[in-house]
């Protein structure tokens, strides 16, 4: 007690950015396993549905979007409680919030867009889940995920305008790759 009063404001600053950081890159390792599997979920449910309605013609097919959504929270759920507890902090739950508004904005747009105001929501979603990624770099300090979500959100957005059938799933599919890679990079950048 007697050595903390005698901590310089210098070293306090010193030991409060050592503590953000530590956090910072434990939350770095466990997001990586993350990243790698929603990319893999977004990479086999967008290559599937793209198949069945280019097979079929029917788009009713992108309503195993929603399915997604369960398996991968599920999945998330079992791999979390057998890992290591990560340190809570102001870093971990904001990254939850943006991953959180993200799920939200998507799944309720795309109920807009089939029961509501049609729009190109290939397009949006795109951009949003871009921008997460971009958001949830920047919250990292990590460039890979930053330029990751940049080139999937922005790249992403062009190829949507340019695309006009199902064939814009396919920009997902490249978008869970994007996804795969960044986590397999973080990965190795935390070992």
């Amino acid at each position: 007690m007697e050595q903390n009063k005698e901590m310089t404001a210098s070293e306090m600053l010193s030991l409060i950015a050592e503590n953000m950081n530590n956090s910072r890159r434990a939350i770095l390792q466990n997001s990586a396993k993350h990243f790698v599997l929603w990319g893999a979920l977004l990479t086999v449910f967008s290559l599937g549905i793209y198949l069945l309605w280019h097979k079929t013609g029917n788009p009713g097919w992108n309503f195993l979007w929603f399915a997604m959504s369960l398996v991968g929270y599920g999945l998330v759920f079992l791999m979390d409680r057998k890992a290591a507890p990560v340190p809570k902090s102001e870093i971990g739950n904001l990254l939850g919030y943006i991953w959180a508004t993200f799920g939200v904005f998507s799944m309720c747009l795309s109920l807009i867009a089939i029961f509501a105001v049609p729009m190109h929501i290939t397009l949006v979603i795109i951009i949003i889940l871009g921008l997460a990624e971009s958001i949830s770099g920047v919250v990292l300090k990590n460039w890979p995920i930053i330029i990751a979500g940049a080139i999937l959100g922005i790249g992403g957005a062009v190829v949507a305008v340019i695309l006009k059938s199902e064939a814009q799933l396919l920009l997902f599919t490249l978008g869970g790759v994007l996804l795969v890679v960044t986590g397999l990079i973080v990965k190795l950048q935390y070992k």
